[in-house]
């Protein structure tokens, strides 16, 4: 192989190589996983494994609470009934809360929220006609339900995306404009809130009153959510609000007044919130939740109908929905999709003119870049076929085979 031949081909594959790599940068981001060293390693703890079961107890050994996620010390339960709990210490899987007293902010919401207010609040925002946004969004794409699904795990199409539909409609029905984003964010692991981030930053600029997170537990206990609400069986919620946030304070209270008012209309389904280490994306906005419908070995069904419960105490703790007239707008999306083609036909453009620009420049001129580029091709091509070695060509008509 001669020099000029070397030249050609490394101009080509290094081309070649940055077009990859610009594709990445522009196209991949939204659905290629986060490169992260510690990954290579198995350094990379997850926050939240299916099938992992930690246990929260109370000094006297009474079960507070079950979850996969990953319970540290520092993190803190707050009961439906307004009981606050902080972890002491975690031994293995198994952690130790003491007791710190009655909250006073639920209790306070609870008597707030009575029958009389509950009236009062849904007039009022019967008569403000302010219908409102709430963006919707799952970071764990993948989340599926067992039961339903077949499986815990879908890769960028998982049940729970059923889930925030269900969720979707039925604020719809409550004349609540929604946007659900159904951008995948996988793998599951730490670095899948740094990729959501970018989704719910794009949410944040049709200037939601709302930043919902959807998720569902990995637990293999469905007993520990379902709850007989009225006549059906649901799943129950948590709220997991991140206690590494500079907007903890006012997440909280968004939490406190949903637990409160969603209890008081649908008993049981709000089980708790958790205070977890982690921000979550909460700092976007004061109004950002992260809730988990039921777990994977609950059906979809159980979590879908717990969502739609919890979805009728949102208007009117935020105060929106018009009551009257058109129902909100609802839009499912998964970004990035039509801009991908365009990026890569840019890609592709920018890549045969880099080539070509390339090529003209080694070689001195149009002339002799179209002379390199045809002995190249006839070299290592034949239009007719395959070169075949075994053969030699017979009186000028071209490699027959054997």
């Amino acid at each position: 192989m001669n020099k000029a031949r070397i030249t050609v081909l490394t101009g080509i594959g290094l081309l070649l190589i940055g077009g990859g790599l610009l594709f990445y940068l522009v196209v991949g981001r939204d659905t290629v996983p986060t490169f992260s060293p510690a990954r290579l390693l198995n350094l990379v703890e997850y926050d939240h494994q299916d099938g992992v079961e930690y246990v929260i107890r109370d000094h006297d050994g009474n079960v507070l609470s079950k979850m996969a996620r990953r319970v540290a010390p520092g993190d803190r339960l707050t009961t439906a009934d307004g009981k606050n709990y902080e972890v002491e210490r975690v031994d293995g899987r198994a952690a130790v809360a003491r007791f710190n007293g009655l909250d006073k902010d639920i209790l306070a919401y609870t008597e707030l929220f009575s029958r009389e207010e509950v009236a009062v609040l849904a007039a009022a925002r019967a008569a403000d006609k302010n219908p409102g946004r709430v963006a919707i969004y799952h970071t764990h794409s993948a989340e599926s339900y067992v039961p339903t699904d077949g499986t815990d795990s879908i890769p960028f199409k998982g049940g729970i995306f059923q889930v925030g539909k269900a969720l979707s409609s039925r604020l719809k029905k409550e004349w609540v404009l929604v946007d659900h984003d159904l951008t995948p964010h996988e793998p599951r692991d730490d670095n899948a809130y740094y990729r959501s981030r970018r989704t719910a930053a794009r949410l944040m600029q049709r200037n939601p009153i709302a930043l919902l997170d959807v998720h569902r537990d990995g637990i293999p206990d469905p007993g520990f959510y379902r709850e007989q609400v009225g006549d059906e069986q649901v799943a129950a919620l948590r709220l997991v609000i991140g206690r590494q946030n500079p907007r903890m304070s006012s997440n909280e209270d968004f939490a406190k007044r949903m637990m409160s008012y969603a209890n008081q209309v649908n008993p049981g389904i709000v089980k708790e919130i958790f205070y977890a280490r982690g921000n979550y994306n909460q700092d976007l906005m004061s109004t950002a939740l992260l809730i988990e419908a039921g777990t994977h070995t609950n059906s979809r069904e159980e979590a879908e109908r717990g969502v739609m419960l919890f979805a009728e105490a949102i208007p009117v703790v935020l105060g929106i929905g018009t009551g009257a007239g058109e129902p909100g707008a609802f839009t499912d999306r998964r970004a990035g999709t039509p801009g991908a083609w365009t990026a890569l036909a840019w890609i592709l453009g920018l890549t045969i003119l880099g080539a070509g620009g390339f090529l003209l420049y080694s070689s001195g001129g149009l002339d002799k870049a179209r002379e390199r580029l045809s002995g190249f091709m006839g070299k290592e091509f034949n239009l007719k076929g395959l070169t075949n070695p075994l053969r030699k060509p017979e009186d000028g008509q071209g490699d027959k085979e054997p």
